[in-house]
């Protein structure tokens, strides 16, 4: 008979935010999604959060946040995008959290307002997460990030 594994509720909390992140990412980087797959990707992105929301740190729930404005952006749906990216933001700086977490608010929020076409908030917000950005001290972080802003829609080197 096969030995069953009981799982605490926090470890059960924490193995599915951390595999719904992960999932969520794979769908992100899939290039043909499916209109379900679209919806599944929503959905556990939210979960993910949800589920660290329950046991998570306030760093763990502000990730969860970018990466459902991330989910809002990469299909076009701007304005819930731009709702999580400031929630994301707001818990920033609530919790003093910073290094590449508010680099990479800000770098949501200008993604979302880049899909909304809201081409100057764009820029500000761009220009805040390249300020913030600069601050981030692995330098492989630092290096991530700067890719990343590069693929905000709009992007300008200068």
């Amino acid at each position: 008979m096969a030995e069953e594994k009981k799982y605490i509720e926090k470890e059960c909390h924490q193995k599915f935010a951390v595999d719904l992140f992960n999932f969520v990412w794979s769908l992100i980087d899939k290039k043909d999604r499916t209109r379900g797959e679209d919806d599944k990707m929503i959905h556990a992105a939210h979960a993910s959060c949800f589920h660290w929301s329950v046991i998570g740190a306030p760093v763990n729930i502000e990730r969860g946040e970018w990466q459902i404005s991330r989910v809002y952006s990469v299909l076009n749906r701007p304005q819930t995008a731009i709702y999580h990216a400031e929630r994301c933001l707001e818990i920033c700086k609530e919790n003093n959290i910073g290094d590449w977490d508010i680099a990479f608010a800000y770098e949501g929020i200008a993604r979302a307002y880049a899909v909304a076409g809201k081409r100057l908030d764009c820029e500000k917000y761009i220009k805040l997460a390249k300020e913030f950005g600069e601050k981030i001290k692995e330098k492989g972080d630092k290096e991530l990030f700067f890719s990343e802003i590069k693929t905000v829609p709009g992007y300008n080197e200068g």
